[in-house]
């Protein structure tokens, strides 16, 4: 947990606080936006949780925090309830699986219950509450990784649910060389008959996106939502392949219906078909125009 003796000046007085190694990753302020805000490059406490809902919707931002940066002054005697609401559901039987890595700069990662093996989308912390949980929800089948920055402790999962790790081969690299299926070329691949997995090559060569029934769209870093310019964006200053090659990619996603998007960075998405129909392509337009 964070450092009391750190402890930034921007925080409200109260028991609940952000410390000075915060990394500006936005896990907590996305998370718990009534409690959380960007003060001077960091996060801060605006608002002292003051209800059981508020609270614990903080102390699993905590928990989530990728560099332990959140802290309380007393000691959090309700932090085990907290660990066993983790991964938090987000709808269906799609979860947030909380725990941000710092090796994948607090990249989000997912969890899908599904009936033919339950997938995990990139990479949390190895940490002993969540492999419990994910233990009590069933396990991990297939650990799908969207591109080469996000796998964090993909190796330890793979290790311990001996499940089967999924990565485009243009993303390999020495860490990832013995995962178990390899994708190769742009033709989308069905994992299940409900699971497609999509190459988007842009933000890397080899980065991939998993579409689920046609509703959940898991876009790690190649689609987000940005609040500041209230549409979906891409990330231009993060693009380390061709963003050439990103805007023809988003252009072929357009294609598909969906009506989440689920990023590993930036921020969520959920509309209706048509309005996701229209920012999408309100993205690729602001996308040949930066």
């Amino acid at each position: 947990m964070a450092n009391l003796k750190l402890r930034r000046p921007e925080n409200v007085n109260g028991d609940l606080y952000v410390d000075t190694t915060c990394i500006d990753c936005d896990t907590c302020r996305w998370m718990v936006p009534e409690v959380f805000h960007r003060v001077h490059e960091q996060s801060a406490v605006y608002h002292q949780p003051i209800n059981a809902t508020e609270r614990l919707a903080a102390l699993q931002a905590l928990l989530a925090c990728p560099t332990n940066s959140i802290g309380t002054v007393a000691k959090p005697e309700d932090i085990r309830i907290a660990q066993e609401t983790l991964p938090i559901l987000v709808t269906e039987n799609v979860y947030h699986c909380g725990y941000h890595s710092e090796k994948s700069y607090a990249a989000a990662s997912y969890f899908i219950q599904h009936p033919e093996g339950n997938i995990l989308v990139d990479s949390p912390r190895f940490t002993p509450p969540l492999v419990k949980r994910l233990e009590e929800m069933g396990g991990i089948a297939y650990m799908y990784l969207t591109h080469r920055d996000d796998v964090a402790d993909h190796q330890k999962f793979a290790e311990h649910f001996q499940c089967q790790r999924i990565l485009h081969a243009d993303d390999i690299t020495g860490d990832t060389r013995n995962v178990e299926i390899k994708l190769t070329g742009f033709e989308p691949f069905a994992l299940t008959g409900d699971v497609l997995i999509i190459p988007v090559p842009g933000h890397s060569k080899g980065h991939t996106v998993l579409l689920y029934k046609n509703k959940f769209l898991f876009t790690g870093d190649h689609l987000a939502w940005s609040e500041n310019l209230h549409q979906l964006v891409a990330f231009r200053d993060f693009c380390w392949y061709s963003w050439s090659e990103q805007i023809k990619s988003m252009t072929k996603l357009a294609n598909f219906s969906f009506e989440w998007v689920l990023p590993g960075h930036g921020r969520r998405f959920h509309a209706h078909l048509d309005l996701m129909h229209q920012q999408m392509h309100k993205c690729i337009e602001w996308m040949k125009g930066v």
